[in-house]
């Protein structure tokens, strides 16, 4: 198709192609925690475990890496970015930030769809915690994102929701470390955070959804931290 006296054109737009497949994966993959911070990946072991050729893989690790989602080592190999207090305090304070916002704007557009939709992912939820299988991590990981999102997608920004899937793409690691941190202490993850944020948003209660968030986000990045710190006494 030819556009104005330039003669520009635009090409059809083709099929979703491996390479996008296989960066929606590893995307995936990051969010959800299924890899360790620290992890070094390889091109080659990757490329097995998604059953496809090294080009996608490496062009993949490429977009993720100028994300910040994975960093590039001297030795030409990848790895998870480590947990260390700096990067910590700094997804923190910039999550509270972008997602604090986002569901102060969502607050008073909440529909009751919405709201119900929030119950029905929490419900799913108290049923997998009610199981006490420490093989639905995944699923209650996935529970948890679709919650959130389906928040932040009511804030009427298109601005604000990449920006929050990045540092969903930075956090993962560590929420997912987090999470078996809690498990090695004994801690339950409480759902009553995310319950308070429902109640908050069916009020149109925007300070009230944003302190509560702030509580929920911030209880693994706190817990983390303290672990570390306390790794740091003991050497």
């Amino acid at each position: 198709m030819t556009l104005g006296e330039a003669g520009l054109t635009l090409a059809p737009v083709g099929r979703e192609t491996v390479q996008d497949r296989v960066y929606s994966e590893l995307r995936r993959a990051l969010i959800s925690g299924l890899f360790a911070p620290g992890q070094v990946l390889t091109i080659r072991q990757l490329a097995d475990a998604l059953m496809t050729s090294t080009m996608p893989v490496r062009e993949a690790l490429g977009r993720l890496i100028s994300e910040r989602a994975l960093e590039a080592l001297p030795n030409r190999s990848i790895r998870v970015p480590p947990i260390s207090l700096e990067r910590i305090d700094d997804l923190l304070r910039t999550r509270i930030l972008i997602e604090g916002e986002a569901i102060a704007l969502a607050a008073p557009r909440m529909a009751a769809a919405n709201i119900d939709t929030l119950r029905g992912y929490m419900t799913q939820w108290q049923v997998l915690r009610l199981g006490g299988d420490p093989a639905t991590v995944d699923q209650e990981a996935a529970l948890n994102q679709a919650f959130h999102f389906e928040i932040y997608s009511a804030c009427g920004s298109a601005v604000l929701i990449p920006m929050i899937e990045s540092l969903w793409l930075q956090s993962g690691p560590c929420t997912r470390a987090a999470i078996f941190a809690f498990s090695e202490a004994g801690e339950s993850d409480s759902a009553h955070f995310h319950h308070n944020m429902i109640d908050a948003l069916a009020s149109g209660k925007a300070q009230a959804a944003r302190e509560a968030l702030v509580a929920d986000i911030s209880r693994p990045f706190a817990f983390l931290r303290n672990k570390l710190l306390s790794k740091e006494i003991a050497a």
